[in-house]
């Protein structure tokens, strides 16, 4: 069977930004910089970026490009023979399954709270009527299910189709809208009066918040976010390395991507931080500064109805950009696996789908009896602990030692591949700190996500 093919450059740089995109920058970045000084914690995040992130996906470019395959069959084409790598295909096919099980049940409360929004559900609520109303969400099991069968058929449905008529073409009008609507909130915050105080926080560095929050705090926390924010390690960007030729070399790709994921982030706080300011809101909020403490700000703004409605459609278009391309990585690799034409491996995935990401729509309601960890611990703790601290830390450490060790693919057959083409090229010299210090930084990286699940 022929290997489907991007009909662009652009395609291909949109649809893997657009896996890249989600709700890490949107909803995790700007809390992550507000909990740790804000400018200083966008330094290290942008240095780690560079020595980190862009490296490894432009492994999984590579893997994906020279092997032809998804990731379930990639290890097979690219592993010395009588080696066992490609049992890694099976955690990263996993993984993708995994991810999906719950991003699936926030990208339905985006979607219910889009839809709120532009009712004006949330007029006239103060901060604890706003809280009262997410909990009612998650507490009713009929609107769970419907919003992720919504969320998971629709995303499906646009896979069906060919690559270039349906994810391709579907995703270059959602991330055109994205970046537009982005730009227009983050023009509107920063000109609101007393969000001038919120820029500086963002934008210029502190060095007194650094003593205050620690500097190793800081550190650690801008290394996982600039590693996690790009879904290393389960193969999410093999697959489009996989759909595209030799033109180019795969670092300036990388690059690309990486600026473009990093644009969506930044502007994140560009439009959350001085918000937050103009309206004394505890920029420490966490994950409720998007569904609890936002909304009660769109209130008081003037046309707050039509920013919050702008928000919302802004983060359900960064979600679902992550959903198109996982969903498309599942088709494909059950597409090799099993030989399935394309309309068969939708169907069979949107089923099973549904029926994985029910523990997690439910874990709210009917199954909240259920707590992995203790405590108010839900199922979509569960899974998002074995997705983020495991799978994703683990899978970017074997491709590490895969593409630069010689009982692996080898570093000469990684730079060949990488390095073919036009544009910036892989250095070549830098073989020891890819062989031996970043898989070192990586291991860390895992143990202190552990230490800092299980210790807080």
């Amino acid at each position: 069977m022929e290997r489907e093919r991007l009909g662009s450059r652009l395609g291909f740089i949109l649809l893997s930004a657009g896996c890249a995109i989600g709700l890490g920058n949107v909803w995790m970045f700007p809390y992550r910089a507000g909990a740790n000084g804000g400018a200083v914690f966008v330094l290290f995040y942008l240095l780690f970026l560079v020595i980190m992130g862009i490296p490894v996906m432009t492994m999984e470019f590579a893997l994906g490009r020279a092997s032809q395959k998804s990731p379930a069959r990639l290890y097979h084409t690219l592993e010395p023979k009588g080696s066992k790598w490609h049992l890694h295909s099976y955690a990263a096919l996993a993984g993708n399954y995994l991810l999906m099980m719950f991003y699936t049940s926030v990208s339905g409360w985006l979607l219910k709270y889009c839809v709120a929004t532009a009712a004006g559900d949330f007029e006239g609520l103060d901060k604890t009527g706003i809280e009262n109303y997410f909990a009612s969400i998650k507490a009713d099991p009929l609107l769970m299910i419907f919003l992720v069968l919504f969320v998971v058929v629709l995303g499906f449905f646009v896979c069906s189709f060919s690559l270039q008529k349906g994810i391709e073409r579907i995703t270059k009008y959602m991330m055109s809208a994205l970046l537009v609507i982005m730009i227009i909130l983050a023009i509107n915050s920063c000109f609101l009066e007393g969000g001038s105080e919120g820029l500086k926080f963002y934008l210029v560095p502190d060095f007194e918040k650094v003593q205050k929050v620690g500097l190793l705090n800081i550190i650690v926390a801008a290394m996982n976010q600039s590693f996690f924010t790009l879904s290393l390690g389960i193969g999410s960007m093999a697959i489009f390395g996989s759909y595209i030729g030799k033109e180019r070399a795969l670092m300036g790709e990388s690059v690309r991507v990486a600026v473009l994921d990093t644009f969506v982030a930044i502007t994140s706080g560009l439009i959350i931080f001085p918000a937050c300011f103009a309206y004394d809101v505890d920029v420490n909020a966490g994950p409720d500064l998007i569904f609890i403490t936002l909304p009660h700000v769109f209130n008081n703004l003037p046309l707050g109805r039509v920013w919050g409605t702008f928000f919302f459609s802004f983060l359900i278009f960064a979600a679902f950009s992550t959903v198109l391309a996982i969903f498309e990585n599942l088709i494909s690799c059950t597409k090799d696996l099993f030989g399935w034409s394309r309309k068969k491996a939708s169907l069979i995935n949107c089923i099973l789908m549904f029926v994985l990401a029910l523990p997690c729509a439910l874990g709210t309601n009917l199954l909240s009896f259920v707590k992995p960890f203790g405590g108010s611990s839900t199922i979509m703790d569960f899974e998002d602990f074995l997705v983020s601290n495991l799978l994703l830390p683990i899978g970017s450490l074997v491709f590490v030692v895969f593409c630069s060790h010689k009982f692996g693919w080898g570093w000469k057959n990684f730079i060949k591949e990488a390095n073919t083409g036009k544009g910036l090229k892989f250095p070549e010299k830098i073989r020891p700190y890819i062989a031996y210090v970043l898989p070192v930084i990586i291991f860390a990286l895992f143990l202190l996500g552990l230490y800092s699940f299980f210790v807080k």
